[in-house]
């Protein structure tokens, strides 16, 4: 029986023991995670009775195989939520399906709203152009915006990093006001500094004329075949938060088998003639030792090949310097919210329906709001009487904001909500969650990571997958499928590992939009 052990039990690694397991029974699989949850940065956190989802996780896929994992762990609501049976909303729900007011085993399907806060406005995200855009930039600021985007439809301008990326596709006005000073925020980087692949990565095929073809298809009521991902009106998300899915995954491969080791730390991976032969971990202050026949990855690519023995000091220099961009959320629970909902959409106490809103305004740290009650009402322990917020912030581990305290950071959270007008209450709970490692970014030594990943691949029983593990910015899915293709050529003893890397870089994953 061979031995496999998988480093990482996030949406990834918990997705290849599962699928390993499903296709074959003669495998032995460990699963070594660093933290005491399962989930990786897809967790959702307790704190006295409410949930925290750590960056807000849409479950929406373009791959079949991704949401059959899904709806085999958590199926689809078949009866309305609590919040969709008070508002009377009308929505096509799965028969026979589980009942979430009843059943805690269900993912529910929730409406896309996220909006951008500008200049104590609010902007449709993506923006888009519609009478209230255009009364909230001014007509002359329209019409400029109309004449630069037309400018580079007309002189693109050759893209050699993400700045160019944005201008060609939303014009040099629109950039400066949407795109320039978040970016920066995120990344601690402007736009001109980052690769343009980031561009390719995320945002795909958006831009004006996506959202043009967008209004015009819902205008005259015509089915849209090129719909970009962050145009969708619709996903699932469970009923308790993403974690609830990964942490049923998790009892899953138990059940089949694999064995979890939670808070054990990988610090040493020993390896013989291009072949790993050990993976060295620390659990309660104690070192293990585990042969293995396979390794799958998806620990940072960084980390990874810091513990790594015998690596060439190229790959090492590269790898030691791969940037990312850490992350903390900050839970606010409040009565009420002062902004007032003002859209046609009907919620519980007329609280605005975003779930995330994008703050552009350059003048505070804070770089996105989550509404908790809109992901899932079963997130908020009084949903009904309470708001929770969760404020994000980008930073870096121990730099100046990541060091602050807890009652700092508060504090600092606080008077910023106050400042944009968000609130003016008296706050009842809060607390901190410091993230490290969340996003890998695309700069500094990024620009040769190639290097690094050829190295990685000449390893033969080595899998890297997952955000982290490829150091590649993919949500969930992609995350998975990555996972799902390194079990294919483990089982296919397929040493081209080429498929693994290219999910989410061909035009498949991208191109064609999936229904609920």
């Amino acid at each position: 029986m061979k031995k496999v052990v998988i480093i990482g039990a996030g949406p990834a690694g918990l997705t290849a023991a599962y699928q390993l397991l499903k296709k074959r029974k003669d495998y032995q699989v460990i699963i070594l995670e660093k933290e005491k949850q399962v989930g990786g940065i897809s967790k959702t956190v307790h704190y006295k009775g409410n949930r925290m989802d750590i960056g807000g996780h849409r479950f929406f896929t373009k791959s079949q195989e991704v949401k059959e994992i899904w709806t085999s762990i958590l199926p689809i609501q078949g009866k309305k939520s609590y919040d969709d049976k008070k508002l009377k909303k009308v929505k096509k729900l799965k028969r026979g399906g589980p009942d979430p007011e009843k059943e805690d085993k269900v993912l529910l399907i929730r409406d896309r709203v996220s909006r951008i806060y500008y200049e104590n406005n609010f902007y449709d995200y993506p923006i888009t152009l519609n009478w209230k855009t255009i009364q909230n930039l001014g007509f002359l600021r329209t019409v400029v915006s109309g004449f630069s985007y037309l400018q580079y439809q007309i002189l693109k301008k050759k893209e050699c990093n993400l700045e160019d990326f944005y201008i060609n596709r939303f014009g040099k006005k629109l950039y400066s006001m949407f795109f320039e000073g978040y970016t920066e925020k995120v990344w601690g980087r402007k736009p001109k500094d980052i690769s343009k692949e980031w561009g390719y990565q995320r945002v795909k095929g958006i831009s004006i004329k996506a959202i043009l073809r967008d209004y015009f298809y819902r205008l005259f009521h015509i089915q849209n075949k090129k719909k970009e991902t962050s145009l969708i009106e619709e996903f699932y998300y469970p009923k308790y938060g993403p974690g609830q899915l990964y942490e049923e995954l998790a009892k899953k491969v138990k059940k089949m088998g694999a064995t979890i080791y939670q808070n054990s730390e990988v610090v040493k991976i020993t390896k013989r003639k291009e072949k790993i032969e050990s993976i060295t971990y620390i659990k309660e202050k104690k070192e293990y030792k585990e042969d293995c026949d396979i390794v799958i990855s998806s620990m940072p690519i960084k980390d990874l090949i810091e513990d790594l023995n015998s690596v060439p000091k190229n790959v090492q220099e590269i790898a030691r310097h791969l940037p990312y961009r850490d992350f903390i959320t900050i839970g606010v629970l409040i009565p009420s919210l002062s902004i007032k909902n003002k859209t046609k959409i009907k919620t519980i106490n007329d609280t605005i329906p975003d779930c995330w809103l994008y703050i552009q305004d350059k003048n505070v740290k804070m770089g996105r709001i989550q509404i908790f009650n809109n992901w899932s009402p079963y997130m908020v322990k009084d949903w009904n009487r309470t708001v929770w917020l969760g404020l994000e912030y980008f930073c870096l581990e121990n730099d100046d904001f990541w060091n602050l305290s807890d009652k700092e950071l508060k504090h600092f959270a606080e008077e910023e909500l106050r400042k944009m007008g968000i609130i003016d209450c008296k706050v009842l709970d809060s607390c901190c969650l410091r993230v490290q490692k969340a996003y890998p970014a695309y700069f500094d030594s990024y620009q040769d990571i190639g290097i690094v990943t050829n190295y990685l691949n000449s390893i033969s029983n080595l899998y890297c997958i997952g955000r982290n593990g490829q150091h590649r910015y993919n949500n969930m899915d992609h995350s998975m499928l990555t996972a799902i293709k390194a079990v294919e050529c483990i089982l296919d003893n397929q040493l081209d590992k080429s498929i693994i890397w290219n999910v989410n870089v061909e035009k498949d994953y991208h191109e064609e939009e999936s229904k609920l």
